[in-house]
């Protein structure tokens, strides 16, 4: 078995967290007692480019248990979990090509690792392992499946292959599952973007002038969550839409060109490049605090801070500090990489739960319905994600109503009126 890990010592570890991890998702725990009886993953290889976390150790023990032979790397250089990558190899006996902290070579590196491994089913978040397999879409076209996404951003990314006909082979997009996105990009980044900007800085966010850049599902995540700690929050927007909510939800709006002189904590959230850029840096306050929640580190556009800066130094190990040329200080959390991971131990395994439910789903579908599948992003079906949901209701305990016959009848008729 080939693998590349930092240290296989610490196996030990990394297995008492997949444990505990699995202990608070029941859903995919279910799914994995119920597939492992009849394992319609056998003979099926899955190539996965996800966070290598706790929470994702107890997906690939699910796909694996349902018969799936894995092959894995990491979707983010800061993401990964050294402990868990080295139990994913131990004791799960899995291809894992992952370590914090690497190149961006040997991240690619990585991702050909388990290309190497010609997977029927990749399992992608941010696209980095789907656009790479386009990239040998000849070597590969007779043996792949699909495939799933997992997040915002790589959604964004294969929508554009489609829209230009260049995906080759056909996605589900977990991201845009009601169960994914309003639940793991609300609560979930809402909760662990600012667990990590917290176990960086210690900061008290009470009183603070937060701008959170981006109001969708992670933006308003973040917001609240925020905003329940006492912090004034700021958004900024291009969507007017999105604007709108925000204002009525109870923040204040402005463009960043304003919200830069006053934000204590600037927070991106947008999958868009140069959020925070050069005009910006040169306007914010002695002390600033930069963080990113999207997926590539792109939005504090580290290239202008270099430029704006005189020095800079390691504050600790996920804090550096900039010294800009107008002799102010601005703190950067993580390089400007996803803060809940670069700082942290990313989204509570209760809201992977779900999302994760949704990637073992998904790739039963492409095993089942694959071949026949268009190349194109497909959403996740409706029937899912109740049934993930209701899963999960299950597990807490929860009951809720059930429609009547009659009332049935009503909803699917027209003809009763005043």
């Amino acid at each position: 078995m080939d693998y590349r890990v930092s240290n296989i010592s610490l196996a030990e570890e990394g297995k008492i967290k997949i444990d505990w991890a699995e202990v608070h998702m029941p859903v995919l725990s279910a799914l994995r007692e119920k597939y492992g009886k009849t394992r319609p993953l056998e003979g099926i290889r899955v190539g996965g480019c996800l966070h290598v976390t706790k929470e994702t150790g107890v997906l690939i023990r699910t796909l694996k248990t349902a018969g799936a032979e894995i092959s894995w790397c990491g979707c983010n250089p800061l993401s990964t979990q050294d402990d868990v990558a080295a139990s994913l190899v131990k004791d799960e006996s899995v291809s894992v090509f992952a370590s914090r902290g690497v190149a961006t070579t040997q991240y690619y590196e990585d991702i050909h690792s388990v290309m190497r491994f010609e997977p029927n089913i990749t399992v992608d978040d941010g696209a980095d392992l789907i656009v790479e397999m386009h990239k040998n879409i000849n070597k590969i076209k007779s043996i792949i499946r699909g495939g799933t996404e997992e997040t915002t951003t790589g959604v964004i990314r294969l929508r554009a292959m489609q829209k230009l006909a260049k995906l080759m082979y056909p996605i589900i997009a977990v991201n845009d599952a009601e169960t994914k996105h309003d639940f793991d990009n609300i609560y979930g980044t809402g909760q662990s973007a600012l667990d990590g900007i917290i176990r960086a800085t210690n900061i008290l966010f009470s009183g603070k002038n937060v701008i959170v850049a981006g109001y969708g599902h992670v933006g308003k995540g973040i917001a609240k969550n925020a905003s329940g700690m006492g912090a004034n929050v700021i958004i900024t927007e291009v969507d007017p839409i999105a604007a709108l909510k925000a204002k009525l939800d109870g923040y204040s709006v402005a463009r960043m060109t304003r919200a830069a002189t006053i934000g204590d904590v600037f927070i991106t959230t947008t999958g868009c490049k140069d959020v925070i850029a050069e005009e910006h840096f040169t306007q914010m306050k002695d002390g600033a605090i930069l963080a990113n929640a999207g997926h590539f580190n792109v939005e504090v556009s580290i290239q202008a801070l270099e430029h704006q800066s005189l020095s800079k130094k390691k504050i600790n190990k996920d804090v550096v500090q900039y010294d800009l040329q107008n002799h102010n200080r601005v703190y950067l959390i993580g390089e400007g990489r996803l803060v809940n991971l670069a700082a942290a131990e990313g989204h509570p395994s209760e809201v992977m739960d779900m999302s994760f439910a949704n990637q073992f789903l998904s790739v039963l579908r492409l095993v089942k319905y694959g071949s026949n599948m268009k190349p194109i992003v497909y959403d996740i079906e409706k029937s899912q994600d109740q049934e993930i949901a209701m899963a999960k209701l299950e597990a807490m305990g929860i009951e809720i109503d059930k429609l009547t016959d009659q009332q049935n009848r009503y909803l699917e008729g027209f003809s009763e009126g005043t």
